[in-house]
């Protein structure tokens, strides 16, 4: 289920890992992972309402010790946003949890990661951003479009558009988006009321382009306007997919959706079509909380999937 190598991993042959981030070249394009924190934090049974213990530990073999801590029994899960570079324009894909938010989960609460550290050492100063995309509103994906400044919270990225769906707004500002912003702490108020007050928010289609290489694809189901981000570029591909899955234990269970799935049917429905899609194609895939290096490429594997690294 799992090795170290991939077809057409050649391909991305300068792909470098240093700790907490990963660089890929796709084409003309640089995706960049940098990570928040990474450790074994979910119980899969917590996480995915149709795993059993027996079903799990099927998969044990290949799971521990990169996806699942062996003596926890937790899956090991990262935080984490990329930094996309194309055509001369920084797209910063996911804003993880932030710093100083008011959360009700413990591992979130208060905390003081130190992200934006780490993208500085990338290169990248927060007036740098150009466009801000955040693939879905949830807690983990959210949190660094803010900071806290003089106790106000203000736009980490003064100079970008946050290119967030028009579905997303609408869902989470409604009663039916009320019991998730409950479990978790009101992230809208502290992490996107702030970015719309200040006019650097562009509400855009689940389709939208940003340039000739970079798009939107919908995956509607974990949350409604959840998107990836595709990249194609000089006969290469690579698909920045959010969280339409959450562990390689959904590629061997395709239809197991999470409990934090606004839509479990149709969450079934999107990530049937994503692996179905992008199998045996030499696509470079991230899916936001696979642990490091994250990127990939998902194969068939009889009647499921399997998911494999590309070579670092």
């Amino acid at each position: 289920m799992l090795t170290s190598s991939a077809p057409n991993a050649s391909t991305f042959a300068d792909a470098k890992d240093s700790g907490f981030s990963s660089r890929y070249q796709v084409g003309e394009v640089s995706i960049e992972r940098l990570v928040e924190s990474e450790y074994a934090r979910l119980n899969p049974l917590e996480l995915l309402p149709d795993a059993t213990p027996e079903l799990v530990a099927r998969h044990l073999g290949w799971l521990a010790p990169q996806f699942m801590d062996r003596h926890s029994q937790l899956l090991v899960i990262s935080m984490q946003g990329f930094v996309v570079r194309s055509q001369g324009k920084i797209v910063l894909v996911d804003t993880c949890v932030g710093d100083c938010k008011n959360r009700v989960r413990n591992d979130f609460q208060g905390k003081r990661w130190g992200w934006l550290d780490k993208l500085k050492a990338s290169g990248v100063d927060p007036e740098d951003v150009d466009y801000v995309v955040c693939t879905h509103f949830h807690v983990d994906h959210v949190g660094w479009n803010t900071r806290l400044e003089n106790g106000k919270w203000v736009p980490t990225f003064p100079n970008a558009r946050y290119l967030l769906t028009r579905e997303e707004w609408d869902y989470w500002r409604s009663e039916a988006g009320q019991p998730g912003l409950a479990r978790t702490g009101d992230y809208l108020a502290d992490s996107i009321l702030p970015v719309v007050e200040a006019g650097l928010v562009d509400f855009v289609a689940t389709d939208h382009v940003i340039d000739s290489a970079l798009r939107f694809e919908h995956m509607p189901g974990h949350t409604p306007g959840l998107i990836g981000v595709r990249i194609d570029s000089g006969g290469q591909r690579a698909i920045i997919a959010g969280d339409v899955m959450h562990t390689p234990l959904q590629c061997a269970y395709p239809d197991w959706s999470t409990r934090f799935c606004a839509d479990q049917a149709l969450s079934r429905a999107s990530r049937r079509k994503f692996l179905e899609t992008y199998s045996d194609t030499g696509t470079l895939v991230f899916v936001a909380h696979f642990p490091s290096p994250t990127g990939g490429y998902l194969e068939r594997d009889g009647d499921a999937y399997r998911f494999r690294y590309a070579a670092i």
